[in-house]
């Protein structure tokens, strides 16, 4: 009888395989560098030559600058994760559909906020990642609602519904991000937990708990709010970070928190950031997220015949795009090259 072990191993085989060779097409590090030097029509022209040239060339009849850049990123972006959808079956089939939710949560996210705020349709469209459970025919239909209020109500009958019903998005449209937020980590935890085998996999996504709250904090911190309107804010049941240590956390004063952060592994990664006297938010959210990313193939080597190689080319892919766009934007405003550069993560 064939073992439970070599069953594992032969459902991951072929969509390892094929994210290896997917792997294998993402820019180097080195490959940013020469990017921050080229002007947006040289940009354009540098990803067509490379994975991002069908979404250039069909996006270029109707778009160009910066709308076609965002445009064929992100479509980009989704297709290749559909792509890893279509060519798994069974567990990893069914564990990528559960993360790839982040980007329905990501769209509605979006879309309520343009409608909040008035923006174009098309503004809305360009930076929609239609990857996830989401299509893009129904990510469109809320695009096109009234107002934001009925884009909202046209969730219903969705599995996002539920947790935003209630919520006056008017009234707290940080309130209906965060339980979201709050939503999809709860699923994607107990999902993962209820698949055997997947312990590394958990422990990424409980990581990935802690890094939000840490950047949420210094975020709020900033901001001078403190305590329970603090916690509202955070997600639970993170890795190292226990609840109740985020309740201190919440509390502290930013001098305070620092000190805390101090006695967890992810003080390393952000050390040069933070001093006593000033802290650089935007740097301390780039090195967490290079800490994050380079940890996803840091445990996918203990296990590259499993569901972590996949996890690290997604999230890879997502650094990707991310850089790209802070590039284009950023030359979009003529920010200087090094400004431009300090927010990379590579």
């Amino acid at each position: 009888m064939e073992s439970t072990s070599v069953r594992g191993i032969s459902k991951y085989s072929y969509a390892t395989a094929r994210v290896h060779a997917m792997k294998a097409k993402l820019y180097p590090a080195d490959t940013f560098k020469k990017i921050l030097v080229m002007d947006l029509p040289e940009i354009t022209r540098f990803i067509e030559e490379s994975e991002y040239k069908d979404e250039v060339d069909v996006l270029a009849r109707t778009y160009s600058g910066i709308d076609l850049l965002e445009f064929a990123l992100h479509r980009n972006m989704a297709h290749t994760f559909r792509k890893l959808i279509d060519v798994t079956i069974g567990e990893p089939h069914y564990l990528i559909i559960e993360y790839l939710r982040r980007w329905d949560i990501w769209n509605i996210k979006t879309i309520i906020r343009g409608k909040s705020y008035g923006a174009s349709d098309e503004e809305i469209s360009r930076v929609l990642v239609p990857a996830g459970e989401l299509s893009i025919d129904f990510l469109m239909n809320l695009i096109r609602k009234t107002d934001a209020q009925e884009a909202m109500s046209s969730l219903e009958g969705t599995i996002y519904y539920k947790p935003i019903a209630d919520i006056e998005y008017h009234e707290s449209l940080m309130k209906l991000e965060d339980e979201l937020d709050k939503f999809y980590y709860r699923r994607m935890i107990e999902v993962v937990s209820a698949v055997t085998g997947n312990s590394l996999f958990l422990k990424f996504i409980k990581m990935e708990v802690d890094i939000a709250n840490i950047k949420t904090l210094f975020r709020l911190k900033e901001a001078e709010i403190f305590g329970p309107e603090a916690l509202e804010h955070t997600v639970p049941h993170g890795l190292y970070i226990t609840d109740r240590q985020m309740v201190k956390m919440a509390n502290a004063s930013l001098e305070d928190f620092i000190s805390m952060l101090k006695t967890y592994r992810y003080w390393n990664a952000i050390a040069d950031a933070v001093s006593e006297t000033a802290v650089s938010t935007s740097d301390v959210e780039r090195l967490l997220d290079k800490y994050l990313a380079d940890y996803a193939w840091k445990i996918a080597r203990y296990h590259p015949l499993s569901i972590l190689p996949i996890l690290g080319y997604m999230v890879s892919k997502s650094v990707e795009v991310e850089n790209l766009t802070a590039i284009a934007r950023g030359k979009e405003a003529n920010l200087p090259e090094e400004v431009i550069g300090d927010h990379l993560v590579v």
